[in-house]
């Protein structure tokens, strides 16, 4: 089974290139000229056991917004692409990721309707240049284009740098275990025959 993708993207503000193999060992190459975009991105990675490269040069100038949310709409493609018809997986996938004083927890369907429900406390400390704004915009452009109901829920955390890195990684680790094979399973995991 090859599961493994490659996309590219190129605006006036973004270029933008993914390569993404769903059954990798956890390596990431990640550059998308926004420091903490790209340690999330790795964690993102590590703990769901793909392999990924991303490439992304955008108008960092203006803000980072372009670019984060055009690589959320690059790797949601690729996600999508790489699973091609979802046959045969599990199709849903919960993880609970805690870091020092935070915890999330980050469920996913890979059913083919988009929709994003983001929950993070309200009185996290320490905003940055990349804060928990700018990645509800990356999490809303990679489910709509990889086509899953995605729930994050940071369930309590002070730090803003602990409550993102317990979100991207639980997103890891859901989405590691959505996309597993089952064995005694050749289609969609659905009722209706189809995702």
């Amino acid at each position: 089974m090859n599961r493994q993708s490659e996309v590219s993207r190129q605006t006036k503000e973004t270029r933008i290139n993914i390569r993404l193999n769903l059954d990798g060992q956890g390596k990431a190459e990640i550059s998308t000229g926004i420091p903490f975009f790209d340690h999330m991105l790795t964690a993102f990675t590590v703990h769901g056991f793909f392999d990924l490269l991303i490439s992304a040069t955008g108008d960092l100038e203006v803000d980072f917004h372009h670019t984060v949310e055009d690589t959320g709409l690059v790797l949601g493609q690729a996600i999508q692409q790489a699973l091609s018809e979802k046959g045969g997986i599990h199709r849903f996938g919960d993880a609970s990721v805690p870091m020092d004083e935070s915890l999330s927890r980050v469920t996913i369907d890979l059913s083919n309707r988009p929709y994003l429900v983001y929950n993070i406390p309200n009185d996290l400390k320490s905003r940055g240049n990349f804060d928990a704004y700018l990645a509800r915009e990356f999490f809303q452009a990679v489910c709509v284009k990889g086509g899953f109901n995605l729930h994050i829920n940071a369930l309590y955390g002070e730090n803003e740098h602990h409550v993102l890195e317990s979100i991207f990684k639980a997103f890891g680790r859901s989405l590691h275990t959505a996309t597993r094979p089952i064995s005694h399973i050749s289609g969609a995991l659905s009722t209706k025959g189809c995702l």
